[in-house]
């Protein structure tokens, strides 16, 4: 199978049209076993689905990887093997989030990372990759704050004043993003 690129958008100033339009956004996170997408494997994803009028749904669900978590992954995200033994593998959860994701536009912060992981997953599935455009929260921030030293999340969370309930955890971190996005629209691209 061949690998497709990312449609990742980067001409922001396109941004509002598409947003005060028709257009569904999906902002998501995964959490994961580590940073290798052949390796490691998702162990939790959190999503927000929203247009220009507001929240239309939510997706949150911890991920099985068949194997134990190495204890970086425990000490950053506070998942544990215990937390995740019940739970679903990546086969049974990913194509529900792809079904509820559909043909949205997706919005994560440092887009390339959790786009692919998914595509990996894909792959191992002989599947064909994502097609969905995506907006990376982390390029955009960087691009419209370039005076700024950090651009972390969780750093522009609070720059902001973007209420954080628990950082590093995928849904917390998809709604953080969520929120950035739209306020990085509606104060740098009117």
């Amino acid at each position: 199978m061949t690998k497709s690129p990312l449609h990742i958008i980067t001409g922001y100033k396109r941004l509002p049209k598409i947003f005060y339009g028709d257009a569904v956004f999906c902002a998501f996170d995964t959490e994961t076993t580590g940073l290798s997408s052949k390796n490691d494997r998702i162990i939790e994803i959190g999503a927000v689905k929203f247009n220009k009028d507001g929240v239309l749904d939510s997706f949150s669900t911890l991920v099985n990887p068949l194997f134990p978590l190495p204890e970086i992954s425990t000490r950053i995200t506070g998942i544990t093997d215990d937390m995740l033994k019940n739970e679903r593998p990546e086969k049974e959860v990913i194509p529900h989030f792809l079904d509820f994701a559909s043909d949205s536009i997706l919005i994560a912060h440092n887009a390339h990372f959790d786009l692919r992981f998914i595509n990996s997953f894909l792959e191992r599935e002989q599947k064909e990759p994502l097609k969905n455009l995506a907006v990376d929260t982390l390029r955009m921030s960087r691009t419209l704050l370039p005076e700024n030293s950090h651009w972390t999340l969780q750093y522009l969370a609070s720059q902001f004043n973007i209420q954080v309930n628990a950082a590093h955890r995928a849904f917390d971190d998809a709604r953080v993003c969520m929120e950035l996005f739209k306020l990085l629209l509606e104060k740098f691209l009117p």
